[in-house]
């Protein structure tokens, strides 16, 4: 027995359990020393020891790291260690306080009465009301988790003599109606918060219109606080464009001096300080982070509760499961110590607190507490999330506190993918009950035919989940549809003996019969391919398939537009990662993705199989980007912790360090070659280092800010680089001295890449825009054309093999494909959906047949990428069944063939 660590009885604790269960995991495989396994796992092994000692919960990165080195299953393991980890923070809560005293406000917006505690953004308050004494219209676009809602109502409204707050809500037209007869004062303002809800709570066209046309001509000033993925949608109102060319306020991340303050000076109101220690990796881990400040918020005040005497500290912050994993941390703590039927209650109310918006993901929800049963479990379930601020309950109902914990709980994400059609027939459900009853339960509201066959088929199984309101309705609305039925075939049988009385060839009822199947096919192909084109979002593998049956059934114009429409098509999805995925990128063989993620490692993945094959562990903070060498034996990270790191792909063991940097590393790149690699980092320097030696070549330096992008071109002496300076660089390495810097970007710069030839450059930026340059004669390098589409920023660009073929990525959630043979004249021909989140990164197989994406969603995605545009229905046909996971039941084909037989498209 290694020394230190002392015999264990299994039956102490669930902790000493899972401790005794690693040192047996280790005795199955060999008992190998500790030194060896710390070779085998990239940790130390001090703490691969203390791992199995029992004495505390080991991280889940030495957890996961240990059980790979003894060949353990450590997915197994994973899950093993979220409960653990959830059971031991039930059984140890932080002490108890009065929240009251709390510098900060945790997952929910800062509110009007927390003005004394907002800092970091005074800048753009005074910017947002120099704007407001300019024009009487004022829009504040921001991505989720920016901190727009807080700007708005403890920056903005403290600052107004006069103003009144809205939500749209699921009925914007009255609440906004009722808000503008509160205005009052000489001159009022109104400010509408959230005003995305329009279109993810509202599927009526025409109300939205109509609240826009009474706010655009709203009798008072107006600030309207709208989420940057809904700017495109603004755009479908003329009156509303209009008054946005004039107001326009952007929340971008906040700068280092900016977080520092939102940071520190809350708890310097209250008389307390935070570690050095943890400033500095406050600092590291959330610089530049899109959609943090929630939840640096949630850990920060989890800090507060675990601090030791007035000093916030590190360990409470770890403690607290950092700023990737507090969150769900805390959710899980939560849902840990329920009762098995609260968890079902608890699974079925966050389910009905989200809404599938139209092209827009999962978004929360607001629920009016009529739409809630009297159950005492419910009580419960409320009581405690809310009291772990996780939910928010007001006058007008209950709700997430923020949407960051649809991004950021794995179980509720899980929750939400179980049936996604599901939920959609479920909020359809709650829509139609709430339309019943305000019509005083009339009957003409109640559902029938194939809306009603679809939704309670759904329900008979999830009965739990409606409420009784919902299952009135059903009730009410299965009732009369059997009065209906009843009516119906009494008067088919008057009918046919009509038709026997009148008819009198044989071959005439053959022939109807045939002619009412034909239609009835047609109708059906047609019905079918309208769902399937629904369901795409959601569930694009069935949506695939039922496009191609429609087809089969009957080739109609509309299942067969849906049928070409179907790709490219998502066939597997990467799941493993803790937080975001940052980077993909392929294997020269083709086999393999590697991903980066937040979660501090990066994963090999089998692309055949949508298989993890092992994880890279040893860099302390987020793994910003990774790559495969030229030749597919090394692959090289960069992290948030100063470093690099090269690895052999085959043994995954670490080969070297790249250590010089003296802040972030955003990027890496292999020459064509594969003898040089590059890097950059936020230090404003770009460092050029021998991949066989490790050691560093030369150093580049110009940029005024940041680089976060590097790229070489086909000859190893070009490279470029791109950061927040909005000037990307083109530099030679034979004359470092002498940089070209290209002008036309209006914002930073986040990523570029070469064409297979070296002679384009594409760049992508947070202005939205993908411009590409000819870099023939990088000492003059000429722009060629600029692309927009995306709605926001675009976050990564990448070439097909040939060249032809362009790929940019967005915060908008789509992927979008460009024919670029033309340089000058590029040209879109496919949108891809598919993430819940920003696409962030994007990569071409070698043979160019499959797409590689990676999202904030936590996931990867591969797509197969035939020739495009596709025309031919025979060759589609082919393509679904060769990618189309999994087969359609079953139970699927009842539901949208109903009366014919189960005959899967793809056997």
């Amino acid at each position: 027995m290694p020394r230190g660590e002392r015999p264990l009885d299994p039956g102490d604790t669930p902790l000493l359990r899972f401790a005794a269960d690693l040192r047996k995991l280790r005795e199955k495989n060999g008992s190998p020393p500790y030194r060896e396994l710390a070779t085998r796992a990239h940790f130390s092994a001090a703490a691969l020891s203390e791992a199995a000692s029992g004495r505390k919960l080991p991280s889940l990165d030495v957890t996961t790291a240990y059980v790979r080195a003894c060949a353990g299953d450590a997915e197994q393991w994973e899950e093993r260690w979220h409960e653990l980890a959830a059971q031991l923070a039930a059984e140890s809560p932080p002490p108890e306080q009065d929240d009251s005293r709390a510098p900060y406000v945790g997952l929910g917006a800062f509110q009007l009465e927390d003005a004394d505690r907002f800092f970091g953004r005074e800048r753009l308050v005074e910017e947002l009301l120099a704007a407001l004494s300019r024009t009487r219209f004022v829009a504040v676009f921001g991505a989720s988790g920016s901190g727009k809602s807080s700007l708005l109502r403890a920056g903005l409204l403290p600052r107004l003599e006069s103003a009144v707050l809205a939500t749209p809500g699921p009925r914007p037209v009255q609440e906004l109606a009722r808000r503008l007869t509160e205005l009052d004062g000489p001159d009022p303002v109104l400010v509408v918060d959230q005003f995305e809800e329009i279109f993810t709570l509202s599927r009526d066209t025409g109300t939205r219109a109509e609240f826009v046309r009474m706010l655009v001509g709203a009798p008072c000033r107006v600030v309207i606080g709208v989420r940057a993925d809904f700017f495109a949608h603004c755009t479908a109102f003329p009156e509303l464009v209009e008054k946005l060319r004039d107001g326009q306020i952007t929340v971008g991340p906040m700068t280092a001096a900016e977080l520092q303050r939102a940071t520190v000076q809350p708890a310097v109101q209250v008389g307390c300080a935070l570690e050095s220690a943890l400033q500095a990796t406050i600092a590291a881990e959330a610089a530049v982070q899109p959609g943090v400040l929630p939840l640096l918020s949630h850990v920060l005040l989890e800090t507060w509760r675990r601090r030791r005497g007035n000093t916030l500290t590190l360990r409470g912050f770890q403690a607290a499961g950092g700023l990737a994993g507090a969150l769900a941390q805390t959710a899980e703590s939560v849902y840990g110590g329920l009762t098995e039927r609260q968890r079902l209650v608890a699974r079925s109310l966050f389910r009905r607190l989200t809404a599938a918006g139209e092209d827009t993901g999962d978004v929360k929800r607001l629920v009016a507490h009529d739409e809630l049963d009297d159950d005492p479990n419910l009580r419960v379930v409320l009581q405690r999330f809310t009291a772990a601020r996780l939910l928010t309950s007001g006058r007008d109902g209950v709700e997430l506190a923020h949407e960051a914990l649809l991004r950021r709980w794995p179980r509720l994400r899980d929750w939400l993918a179980e049936d996604e059609e599901g939920l959609l027939l479920h909020r359809g459900l709650t829509e139609a009950t709430q339309t019943w009853e305000s019509l005083g339960r009339d009957p003409g509201a109640l559902y029938r035919g194939v809306r009603l066959s679809l939704t309670r088929d759904w329900a008979v199984p999830h009965l739990d989940a409606l409420s009784t309101r919902e299952r009135a309705f059903l009730h009410a609305s299965t009732t009369a549809e059997l009065r209906r039925t009843r009516r119906a075939r009494q008067l088919v049988v008057a009918l046919v003996i009509l038709l026997v009385l009148a008819v009198t060839e044989a071959g005439y009822a053959m022939h109807a019969e045939s002619t009412a199947a034909r239609q009835r096919d047609v109708a059906l192909s047609r019905i079918v391919a309208g769902k399937a084109d629904a369901l795409r979002r959601t569930n694009p593998a069935l949506a695939a398939q039922l496009s191609l049956a429609a087809y089969r059934l009957s080739p109609t114009e509309e299942a067969r537009t849906s049928l070409l429409g179907t790709f490219p098509l998502p066939y597997s999805r990467l799941r493993g990662h803790t937080g975001h995925v940052n980077t993909v990128a392929f294997n020269a063989d083709g086999h393999t993705v590697v991903t980066a993620s937040h979660d501090g490692t990066a994963k090999l993945w089998d692309t055949a199989q949508g298989k993890e094959i092992a994880t890279l562990t040893g860099h302390q903070s987020t793994v910003n980007a990774a790559a495969f060498s030229p030749d597919g034996r090394t692959v090289a990270t960069a992290s948030w912790d100063h470093t690099a790191r090269l690895w052999n792909s085959d043994d995954r063991a670490g080969r070297a360090v790249l250590s010089g940097h003296a802040r972030e590393v955003n990027a890496v790149a292999f020459s064509h070659d594969g003898t040089l690699v590059a890097t950059a980092s936020t230090d404003r320097t770009a460092k050029i280092w021998d991949v066989r030696t490790g050691a560093e070549v030369t150093t580049l330096r110009g940029h005024t800010d940041g680089i976060v992008a590097v790229a070489f071109g086909s000859d190893r002496d070009v490279v470029a680089t791109a950061g927040w300076d909005r000037h990307p660089g083109l530099w030679r390495l034979s004359d470092p001295e002498h940089p070209v810097f290209l002008t036309g970007h209006t914002a930073p710069v986040v990523w570029l890449a070469f064409s297979p030839d070296g002679r384009v450059l594409a760049t992508a930026g947070q202005d939205g825009a993908v411009l590409l340059w000819d870099t023939t004669d990088p000492r003059d390098p000429i722009l060629l054309s600029k692309i927009t589409g995306h709605d926001g920023i675009v976050r990564s660009v990448v070439f097909r093999g040939d060249g032809r073929v362009l790929a940019t990525a967005g915060v908008d959630q789509t992927t979008r494909l460009l024919d670029v043979s033309n340089a000058r004249s590029p040209r879109q021909i496919a949108v891809l959906t598919g993430h819940g989140s920003a696409v962030v990164s994007v990569a071409f197989s070698p043979d160019g047949h499959t797409l590689a994406t990676g999202s904030d969603d936590d996931t990867a995605l591969l797509w197969k990428v035939p020739e495009l545009p596709l025309d031919d229905a025979g060759q589609a046909g082919r393509l679904v069944c060769e990618t189309a996971r999994p087969a359609i039941t079953r139970a699927e084909w009842e539901q949208y063939f109903p009366g014919l037989g189960y005959e899967p498209p793809c056997t």
